[in-house]
């Protein structure tokens, strides 16, 4: 673990952006993305965002992110094929270009969230069928599916907010065909179930997670990232059952503390804010 003096002194050495002069440029929240003779050079800097809005940045946090998509992505390739050709360097990712498919596949494990498109937001205002999955009366924030659910969402460009929707609806607005959405469904269901056995293993609960996926010549490719902080809530394990008989909160090991703070100072998603 790394000392608080030592990500103090990183903190004026952080990878904000790059303006590499190669290919095409594509600069996502966190990403910035070189796309040239087929191929698609992820650069992962160390942003961090929330509510779709880039904050600052954090020292490492790129290297986190990159490094641990890169052990998912390995350990994961037998369940769906992925992009990933090579990860030369702690930041840097080479992969595949693939056409993405316009919907991400969002799986829940548990009802929590403070964003607006989260599913405790949504149904402690009264909803019941969030993103086509019916929902029973009295719930309780943070308690256990009894099933995974999938809450597809749009892909929103960069600035813009994304869009939970069901995966009828995704088919219908033309978002995606119907078989395609079937076997992205089935893919992150085992995904999400792979991911939730082994990082029980170390005393980790996977809560809920996004998996992207694209098009390589006619076959469904995961793309992006997965099981990252950024793509996934996850919580301790051996204290959940005790926090939450208590009606605590659990802990966390993400980056729902910082959409956690914004939210109690009132910003979710709509209003303005200021950076430092």
């Amino acid at each position: 673990m790394l000392m608080n003096s030592i990500l103090k002194t990183q903190l004026k050495h952080t990878l904000e952006k790059t303006n590499f002069k190669i290919g095409k440029k594509y600069e996502g929240k966190v990403r910035d993305n070189y796309i040239l003779n087929g191929k698609r050079i992820i650069i992962t800097t160390d942003r961090i965002s929330a509510f779709d809005r880039v904050l600052c940045t954090i020292p490492f946090k790129g290297q986190v992110l990159n490094q641990t998509s890169a052990f998912w992505f390995e350990k994961t390739k037998n369940i769906v094929k992925n992009h990933v050709i090579d990860v030369p360097d702690p930041n840097v990712m080479v992969v595949k270009e693939c056409k993405p498919y316009q919907v991400e596949m969002v799986v829940r494990g548990y009802i929590t969230g403070v964003t607006t498109t989260s599913a405790w937001y949504n149904y402690e205002r009264g909803v019941r069928n969030f993103c086509g999955n019916i929902l029973p009366e009295g719930l309780k924030k943070n308690q256990r599916f009894n099933k995974p659910i999938i809450t597809p969402s749009t892909k929103a460009e960069h600035g813009l907010h994304d869009e939970s929707l069901s995966g009828e609806e995704a088919v219908k607005r033309g978002l995606i065909d119907e078989k395609t959405y079937q076997k992205m469904k089935k893919a992150a269901l085992a995904l999400f179930d792979f991911g939730t056995k082994l990082v029980a293993k170390n005393n980790l609960i996977l809560v809920d997670t996004k998996y992207e996926f694209g098009n390589l010549n006619g076959e469904l490719v995961l793309i992006d990232e997965i099981h990252t902080p950024d793509s996934s809530r996850f919580w301790i394990k051996d204290t959940y059952e005790e926090l939450s008989s208590k009606g605590q909160e659990p802990q966390k090991l993400d980056k729902e503390y910082v959409r956690q703070w914004l939210a109690n100072k009132g910003f979710v998603g709509k209003q303005g804010m200021r950076m430092y």
